[in-house]
């Protein structure tokens, strides 16, 4: 008997420890006072790198145009690489949210292209950031989208 008890005990025990790191784990902190709450204000530095294939046989690219989320801060630290990672001349400018890389050389075609976001502001908790890119070509002006991409907040 005194066994059953014991046994009992230790699995009621193991079970309550298991729900509470359970229900610790899926919690989502909240600052709740006086029935008033307020939003979390963490943020976190992180680099957003986007790889962009260009294809071979098409005009070669005159400017890289991204349309940055709100839900980021994105700094003027600015890369953009070759596949050897060497960097690629280019002149960046921003207009609102919107972040234009031109290619003064006009020889960006059949290659792959890293473009990295070194000191993206991004806070802690709510939505995804999706950037969105459109490009210009050598000889036009119309912008063609290429594309999205999309960085989950953690």
């Amino acid at each position: 008997m005194k066994k059953i008890w014991i046994y009992t005990g230790t699995v009621f025990a193991l079970g309550t420890i298991a729900f509470i790191c359970m229900t610790k784990a899926n919690a989502k902190e909240t600052n709740v006072d006086n029935n008033l709450q307020y939003p979390t204000n963490s943020w976190r530095f992180v680099k957003h790198t986007f790889r962009l294939n260009i294809p071979k046989n098409n005009n070669a690219l005159s400017q890289l145009i991204i349309e940055t989320p709100s839900t980021v801060a994105v700094s003027n630290d600015i890369d953009v690489l070759d596949v050897n990672d060497q960097k690629i001349n280019t002149n960046i400018s921003a207009y609102g949210r919107q972040i234009i890389i031109e290619f003064p050389e006009k020889v960006i075609s059949n290659t792959k292209l890293l473009v990295n976001f070194n000191k993206v502001q991004q806070p802690v908790t709510g939505p995804d950031s999706v950037y969105r890119f459109s490009v210009k070509v050598v000889g036009s002006e119309v912008e063609i989208p290429i594309g999205l991409a999309k960085f989950p907040t953690f």
